[in-house]
Formats: C-alpha cells, structure tokens, sequence
C-alpha cells in the first residue's frame, strides 16, 4: 500500500530549487561494459564506447566471464578500446578456474597490449549458488590476487565493495575486513556493487572509514530498465531491490521508451542525492548501452569538453 503524501512537503518541494539545476559538471565518470558475443553485440558495443568518449570518462573497463569464458573478447575489446578509442582500459581478472601462472601470463600480455589497469575479483562459481572452490593452483581470494598481479607490474588495480555485504561473507565486519586485506595488498580504489539508497553508501562509506579503510570507494551505478533481470543481478551481490521500484515499472513491458526514461530518472535521482553528499566519482555499469549513463551524466553537468554545463 502506497503511504499518503504530506501535503506540506509536497509544497515545498514543489517550489524548491530543481534538483539538476546549475550543476558544474565537477565529477569524474567510469564506464564498465561485458565482452561482446557476436560480431552484432560487437558493433553495439562500440557504439556505446563511441558515444561515451567525449565525457572523457577516467577509465572503462571490460568484464570477464566465469572460468575465463570470455577471456579472448576481453583482450580484444580492451585492446581495441585503447588503441583505437584512446581511452585508458580496465580488464577485469577473477580468480576461477586459472592457476597463478595463467593468471600472471594473462596479465603479463595485458601489460604489454598497454592495459595498466585491472580489476582484480575473486569471481564467482559457474552455477548460480554454488560455492566458490579455488583453482589448486590459483589464488584463494582477491587479495592474494591483487598481490600477485603487483608481482608482475605496476598495475592500476581496482577492487570490488558490497554496501549490503557480500553473500559469502559471515557478517559486516567480515565483509569489510577482507575489503582491508584487498586495499593493503595494493589496490587503488575500491567499486561498490550497484545499490538504490543514498543512505547505504553514505553508511557503508563511514563504515568503511571507521575500519582505516583511507582508499577511494566509488559509487557502482546499475540504471534500471528490467526489474527481473536487476533481482537476479540483486540475488548473486547481496544487493536489495526497493519494493517501490516494482511500482515504477508496472504496466511499462511494452513500453521500452517509457521504461527508459523512468530508469535515467531514478539512477539519476540517487546520483543527485550521492553528489550532494559529497560523492564527485561515479561508476556506471552501462550493460553495453550509452543512452541511460550518457544522460544521466548530462543531467550531472557532466558535458563533452568545450561545451558548457
């Protein structure tokens, strides 16, 4: 059931200051996108690579699948990326199904393809809820992961963070320690996984403080325009999927333009709330389409150089 509105703060919100009004644009912005599947998925791919370039994003960076199912995509998409769009490149690594040594030769020729960033995961089991068994041979966990890819260069690493706790984890404090272990064992920054409550990331953030955690924690940002296919993203991260955003996407099946304008309004609605809190840093997990983050990013301030916000 709906809760009835104030009528008092509907009033004054309603004569407020626009949420998106005279921003300057001061944010740094990060893109990620999966490996393509097909030589279709490929051009869409570089579309949406394309069209982002003039938000001079600080990185993109290119999944990689379970037990290195997409490993030979990723290495050409990040190489491409580099090469031809000219923009610094993140690959992602996981510990799945890789000894030490594959790993380290991987990341040896990323090195030399001119990647100088990773993001470095433990990664998950093929089958959705089954656990997560190390290679005999490879790394137990991201921090040990991290290490070892210092042991070959001087890489950029980011890690991966979890406002609402990893599925895996015993506890919060758990959780938030073995975040500790991966930022001592050299990595840069952290991502959080996507989350749609301002007031989770500002909790999780001084939480994450509170445990001497000093390292950058970057908001993760998922728009959403398919609620079944974000709860099943939700259920493998730990993430909670507000009741209310059912609501928001009731009746809109068939409707893939009104569903996308609803989703630009909600994720940039959280971003609103993030900058205002302080948050100047955003990750946008694009799913290998440009309009959503593109907009969301405009209504940020965020322009292409020379044009103003």
């Amino acid at each position: 059931m709906v809760p009835p509105l104030d009528p008092q703060h509907e009033e004054l919100t309603a004569h407020d200051t626009p949420l998106f009004s005279g921003l300057p644009g001061d944010i740094a912005v990060s893109f990620e996108f999966f490996p393509p599947k097909s030589e279709t998925m490929e051009a869409k791919l570089w579309d949406a690579v394309q069209e982002l370039k003039p938000l001079d994003p600080s990185f993109v960076s290119v999944t990689y699948g379970a037990g290195g199912s997409t490993r030979e995509r990723t290495h050409k998409t990040v190489a491409r990326i580099i090469s031809e769009a000219q923009i610094p490149a993140a690959a992602h690594l996981t510990c799945v199904d890789a000894s030490k040594a594959d790993t380290q030769a991987i990341a040896e020729q990323y090195w030399e393809a001119g990647v100088r960033h990773i993001v470095a995961l433990r990664g998950d089991a093929g089958e959705p809820g089954a656990a997560f068994t190390p290679h005999p041979q490879g790394y137990a966990n991201a921090a040990e992961l991290v290490a070892g890819l210092k042991e070959v260069a001087d890489f950029e690493i980011s890690v991966a963070a979890y406002p609402e706790t990893h599925p895996d984890a015993d506890c919060p404090q758990a959780d938030l320690d073995n975040l500790k272990r991966k930022i001592d064992a050299g990595a840069s920054r952290a991502i959080t996984q996507f989350f749609f409550s301002a007031e989770t990331f500002f909790d999780f953030r001084e939480a994450v403080a509170a445990h001497g955690i000093d390292a950058p924690v970057v908001p993760g940002i998922l728009p959403v325009t398919n609620v079944a296919q974000a709860r099943k993203f939700a259920g493998q991260c730990g993430a909670l999927i507000p009741e209310w955003m059912d609501g928001l996407f009731e009746g809109l099946d068939e409707r893939p333009a009104s569903r996308q304008l609803v989703a630009a309004t909600v994720a940039a609605e959280l971003c609103r709330r993030l900058y205002a809190g302080g948050v100047r840093d955003f990750h946008f997990y694009t799913l290998n389409r440009a309009d959503l983050a593109y907009a969301i990013c405009h209504m940020l301030g965020r322009r292409p150089k020379g044009i103003a916000a």
